[in-house]
């Protein structure tokens, strides 16, 4: 179906506490703030807390009484909170009468499904990795237990279950057809993508980098090594703080700046136990707004996440600030840093602490780099390719 001039009435469905400034909340916002721009309405249904979001028109579920608050990663009380987004979602479909359900996330087209097909309403699920992969990586579920199983089971449903799927990466939609058995729908590559106009290089002058620097603590003439994420033992926290310790032994003059939460406090902690708290920067949570300005005081950014079934969008936040970017070797990592990453070898901290030291060495190699991801950002990346592909699905769903 030709969508040539026709503005589309979209409901996105966010289990989650929409909009936090990390992982997939990014995709989300950047997703409908793309469509947007092309004309087409969108209106996020999501969790009843969270942040407003660039004028985007947000419709907030119910709280309980005894959980106010949304955790990141898995949680029982989750399962009250999907059900109350559930009956909300019934609300403004009948209000708004939608023409496409935009679901985020397992939960998110679950609680989606009885509105698809009650009122037979074309719903699309953007697949953002494993739920049962995602349930064993935050610990919450035994991949040996009892409730694995049923809880593969579950995932195997929900995956096979919408008009269309979209994917952030080809090895994602590996997965789903090798995995999960999604033959029968159409799969469609939307990579996590980047604004290259507000990630930039020149977010910070050279005076305002030194300010930042002072404020933050960091001793002049260090080369800085930036994470900015999530703070957690699956996106390789644990590692990258093993790695430090050993970098610093040979290169004294490295930096490490850690900026993200949760449990900023014990990780700081654990750079104690390392003896790299002098060379350790933790700065908490980073609103995503605030984000070009800390990343720009970077020379060298990491992405130690170890998890093989997520995406890893923050690496283009990294390439479109024109960092040098050293990964752990993964599929994912590769699609998009392709073949001006620097890859170390999966869950090595040792090999991590190498990379980073030989790299630190280089000067022009990292200039190098950084100018070729950037490139790649603008040639590959952009929120723009993305929205085009995402009406791309709409349309033939809607054929």
């Amino acid at each position: 179906m030709d969508l040539t001039g026709r503005r589309l009435n979209v409901l996105m469905v966010a289990p989650t506490a929409f909009f936090s400034s990390y992982g997939g909340h990014i995709r989300i916002a950047e997703e409908a703030d793309a469509l947007r721009l092309m004309g087409h309405r969108v209106r996020v249904v999501t969790y009843h807390t969270g942040s407003a979001w660039n004028g985007l028109p947000i419709e907030r579920s119910l709280t309980v009484p005894w959980r106010t608050d949304a955790r990141i990663g898995s949680s029982r009380h989750k399962l009250a909170f999907d059900a109350l987004l559930g009956v909300k979602l019934a609300q403004v479909a009948r209000r708004e009468r939608p023409d496409i359900i935009h679901a985020h996330m397992h939960e998110g087209a679950l609680v989606s499904l009885p509105v698809h097909r009650l009122m037979r309403i074309p719903l699309v699920f953007d697949f953002q990795g494993s739920l049962t992969s995602e349930m064993v990586d935050h610990r919450f579920l035994n991949p040996h237990g009892p409730l694995y199983g049923p809880v593969r089971k579950i995932e195997t449903i929900i995956n096979n279950a919408p008009d269309a799927l979209i994917a952030s990466s080809q090895r994602a939609v590996r997965l789903l057809r090798e995995s999960y058995g999604c033959t029968k729908r159409p799969i469609t590559v939307v990579p996590d993508c980047v604004n290259p106009d507000f990630f930039k290089p020149s977010a910070l002058d050279s005076a305002g980098r030194d300010a930042l620097k002072a404020q933050l603590g960091i001793p002049p003439g260090r080369t800085v090594v930036a994470y900015l994420g999530l703070l957690a033992p699956y996106q390789g926290t644990d590692l990258l703080l093993q790695a430090a310790a050993r970098t610093v032994r040979s290169r004294p003059d490295i930096h490490f700046l850690i900026m993200g939460y949760p449990g900023v406090d014990v990780y700081r902690s654990r750079a104690i136990q390392h003896g790299v708290a002098d060379c350790c920067t933790f700065t908490g949570k980073i609103e995503y707004s605030d984000a070009p300005r800390y990343l720009a005081l970077g020379d060298i950014a990491v992405a130690p996440k170890l998890s093989a079934t997520e995406g890893l969008g923050k690496v283009l936040n990294y390439m479109a600030m024109a960092l040098p970017t050293v990964a752990f070797d993964t599929e994912v990592a590769r699609e998009y840093l392709s073949e001006w990453g620097v890859y170390a070898r999966s869950g090595d901290a040792d090999d991590l602490a190498q990379t980073i030291t030989e790299l630190a060495g280089d000067a022009p190699r990292r200039a190098a780099l950084g100018s070729a991801l950037r490139e790649r950002v603008a040639s590959h990346f952009t929120w723009q390719q993305a929205g085009q592909r995402i009406v791309d699905v709409y349309s033939q769903c809607l054929a």
